[in-house]
């Protein structure tokens, strides 16, 4: 993984076998714990993606294949157990047929280059990101309750 930083906007650059999630999450380390993921493209297997319910439950799907990442958007903000990142993704596989979704791991077939751009102290500390109720879903929120 390499970045620049250009004020509030970070170009992230990941590498084979990098796993996207987690590969955004050690921006932690660097100062950055609050951004969003305005863009992401490039080529990644082992792809799980899914949608929440009407019950609140994920339906997942994996993908072992290579696909192209066409589009990702979403955001990090801490969580209670560290860095949490939310993201979805537009995806082709090589019949050009799409799938999109929330994304659960990605693994860096080739190349990932994705854009952040990152909240101000100000703004970002008002952020975590938390189970919302007895479901599955994570929910962002803007202050401590």
């Amino acid at each position: 993984m390499e970045f620049t930083r250009v004020d509030d906007d970070v170009l992230l650059r990941l590498d084979p076998g990098e796993e996207i999630h987690e590969s955004i999450q050690r921006l932690n380390v660097n100062g950055i714990t609050s951004a969003v993921i305005t863009s992401g493209i490039g080529r990644c297997h082992d792809v799980e993606i899914g949608y929440l319910n009407s019950q609140r439950i994920y339906q997942k799907v994996l993908h072992h294949d290579s696909m192209e990442l066409l589009s990702t958007q979403g955001n990090l903000a801490p969580g209670p157990d560290g860095p949490f990142t939310h993201l979805h993704v537009v995806l082709a596989d090589d019949e050009h047929v799409v799938h999109g979704g929330h994304l659960f791991r990605a693994t860096v077939s080739v190349t990932a280059e994705i854009h952040l751009r990152v909240l101000s102290r100000d703004l970002g500390s008002d952020m975590i990101c938390r189970v919302a109720d007895e479901s599955e879903f994570v929910q962002l929120r803007f202050k401590e309750e």
